[in-house]
């Protein structure tokens, strides 16, 4: 989830996981039980050429079940149409979560070519799948005779969104629609890897080099060994190297004092897709633009973002609007005066220039020190990724007993890889988590968690615990000094450590209905929520240990963290809201055509009000979460917003009994939340948490605007 979660992918295993030269098995890891502790994926053993038949025979036996379901002499019931399908295809779930969920983690060209001949052939299959009439006919003979079934409250869910799932993937489309609904999903899934390939190349293809020592001016040490690290790596010794991933140029562009070589990073970064080469993604978004409002057509919406919230919290384009300009007008008023404040400083240094977006790292970071005696720097000292990750995992054994073992011998993805068994407070297992903290080139940017295996309970009653990812790209060690972190990584790592939490709570029955297999804009509560501890001054003082002196953070820091919590937060919330409604403006589009994709943007933040010296935090041709992952958050990049005022309102839950670690609340928490799924609606789950419906005034008073 920022921090984002969820998406499709191709799987490379590095010298030290897989070894390219040598011949596969004989026999094909995917189709045999993983012989591994706690049965998580082999990557040892697992080679490229292992995919593509993998796929090709999980397939067949997804579709042998799904004949088995539709040969059923006994007249269609829950057992054996909707339960029996939601136990179907357990092999090609297994082989596409190892596959998906890796590419975008250590992929490379052969790689990327396997997902683009996988894709069309896993589109094909859902559709075959989706709109198979006999199997249909048993689906909705069981809904349309669901009350006279003795249903639990999750059976009567899975059986819900089973129908719907089949309806929404065009099972009562005549022939005609059906056949184009099927060549639209091909097209879509192919634009789907092409943008996110486009991306990839374009990240990486970027190198600023410095061979001047005096352009290096105002950066940290750390900053400038990272970057001549990064230039030796390329055989360019004596020079220092910044790159389009996020900890290169966030520090380059907040503390650089070389404005020029600020601004050439910066656009840098946000003309990415968008240079009229082979990488460019204007196309690729108009493509997906009006294959998306066709699809919504056929289905019978008029836009994509109808048919998309249909299925979410919000229901409606004019509900996630009505939130987002009700955000909006206090979050552009602080910014202005944010900008103001930047403004002047830059007179007081003596410039005679006007505020623009490369700017406003630099001169924030500035501000916030004059105004409030704190620094990155001063801070990130206390934040080595190991103790933050260990006090991440302390708030979720205050919270919920949780315990976390680190296993060696595991089988790795990639060496740098951390894996853990996660055991409940009575040392019963819960699941396993991998985590995987720095950039490469193989990685795609940001941060996500994902599963390589979800909760659920097997035929044989069997509790099947989970096996979940969390993959980020933090600052990686430089020198003699291990991996400091940011703030803004700490949250980070906190957040993604949420969706985790989220999943390995899981306690359902279905897979379908199990642990983050949510409502879109309810995924992300788990997960903010967790960001709410980060800063706390009571896990501050568990957590934050200076790497050298192992000294506690000092109580003035903790005082400046508190009382700089909500500067720069116009910036913060103005910079999201422009990028979810610009992801609103695209999909609530009702007439197809060609569409001039930086005329658009620009259109749409003009109207907006957006300022000038602030852009969106994702322009069009880089912003994945809306073009990238299968569209999973194409009109539902507002739902980290929508979220929020679950999340403010959740911990004010905590803060309201003067105890954080309130054991009464994370147990209700837990119970009503994190081991529930999607077994009930979004909102009446949350209301059993906290006995009402949420209120923005906690997230108004989160971010100060209020």
């Amino acid at each position: 989830m920022k921090k984002f979660l969820f998406f499709p992918a191709v799987i490379f295993l590095l010298a030290a996981c897989v070894n390219q030269e040598k011949k596969p098995s004989v026999m094909n890891p995917f189709l045999e039980a993983y012989n591994t502790q706690f049965e998580v994926p082999p990557f040892d053993k697992i080679h490229n050429s292992h995919f593509l038949p993998a796929f090709q025979e999980a397939i067949r036996q997804h579709n042998a079940e799904i004949k088995s379901i539709i040969d059923s002499e006994k007249k269609p019931d829950f057992a054996n149409t909707i339960e029996a399908l939601d136990y179907s295809g357990s092999r090609l779930k297994s082989v596409k979560n190892a596959f998906s969920n890796l590419k975008e983690a250590v992929t490379n060209d052969s790689l990327q070519e396997i997902a683009r001949i996988v894709a069309p052939m896993l589109s094909k299959h859902t559709d075959e799948v989706n709109l198979n009439e006999q199997l249909f006919d048993r689906v909705k003979g069981v809904y349309d005779c669901r009350t006279s079934f003795n249903l639990n409250t999750e059976q009567s869910m899975l059986l819900a969104e089973t129908y719907k799932r089949f309806v929404r993937g065009g099972a009562n489309l005549d022939a005609n629609r059906k056949q184009l609904l099927q060549k639209v999903n091909e097209q879509l899934s192919l634009l789907d890897l092409k943008f996110g390939d486009n991306m990839l190349a374009e990240t990486n293809d970027y190198k600023m080099v410095i061979d001047n020592k005096d352009d290096l001016s105002g950066l940290p040490e750390a900053v400038i060994t990272g970057a001549s690290d990064e230039a030796k790596t390329l055989n360019m010794n004596g020079k220092w190297v910044f790159t389009l991933q996020k900890p290169s140029w966030i520090p380059f562009v907040t503390y650089a004092k070389n404005r020029s070589l600020r601004e050439k990073i910066y656009k840098a970064m946000y003309n990415r897709g968008n240079n009229g080469n082979e990488h460019d993604n204007k196309k690729v978004i108009s493509e997906l633009v009006n294959l998306r409002l066709q699809k919504a057509n056929i289905m019978g919406y008029d836009s994509w973002s109808s048919y998309v919230l249909d299925d979410c919290m919000a229901k409606t384009s004019a509900n996630v609007y009505k939130l987002l300009r009700q955000v909006w007008t206090p979050a552009i008023r602080r910014a202005k005066e944010e900008a103001k404040d930047m403004q002047a400083m830059i007179s007081k240094e003596g410039g005679h220039f006007k505020l623009e977006s490369w700017d406003w790292w630099y001169y924030a970071e500035k501000v916030r020190k004059e105004k409030y005696d704190l620094d990155e720097e001063q801070i990130r000292p206390y934040f080595e990724l190991n103790n933050v990750r260990d006090g991440a995992f302390t708030v979720a054994g205050k919270l919920y007993g949780l315990k976390f073992v680190r296993l060696n011998n595991m089988p790795l993805y990639h060496p740098e890889c951390e894996v853990y068994e996660v055991k409940d407070s009575d040392e019963s297992h819960l699941g396993v988590l991998y985590m995987d903290f720095f950039p490469r080139a193989s990685k795609k940017g940001g941060a996500w968690m994902n599963n390589y295996r979800e909760q659920y309970i097997n035929r044989d009653g069997k509790d099947v615990r989970p096996v979940v990812s969390v993959t980020c790209n933090f600052s990686k060690p430089t020198g003699d000094k291990p991996a400091l972190l940011s703030f803004e990584e700490v949250e980070t790592l906190f957040h993604e450590f949420g969706h985790s939490i989220h999943g390995l709570l899981s306690k359902c029955h279905y897979e379908s209905t199990s642990g983050t297999n949510v409502a879109r804009d309810f995924v992300e509560l788990p997960s903010q929520v967790m960001e709410h501890w980060a800063s706390e001054p009571e896990v501050l003082r568990i957590y934050a240990k200076h790497y050298k002196s192992g000294e506690i953070i000092p109580k003035t820091l903790i005082d400046k963290i508190v009382n700089a919590g909500k500067f720069n937060q116009g910036f913060a919330t103005v910079e999201y809201l422009a990028a979810a409604i610009l992801d609103m403006d695209y999909h609530t589009i009702t007439k197809g055509g060609d569409i001039d994709i930086n005329q658009f943007e620009k259109t749409s933040m003009e109207k907006l009000g957006l300022i000038p010296e602030i852009i969106p935090r994702y322009k069009s041709t880089y912003f994945a979460h809306t073009f990238s992952g299968n569209g999973e958050y194409s009109s539902g990049y507002y739902s980290y917003i929508w979220a929020q005022v679950l999340d403010c309102d959740t911990f004010e839950a905590f803060k309201e009994t003067g105890n954080i670690f309130n054991p009464k609340v994370s147990a209700s928490f837990k119970k009503n939340v994190l081991e529930r799924g999607k077994t009930d609606e979004a909102m009446r789950l949350y209301v059993n948490f906290r006995g009402k419906e949420p209120s923005i005034e906690p997230l108004l008073r989160s971010r100060g605007l209020n």
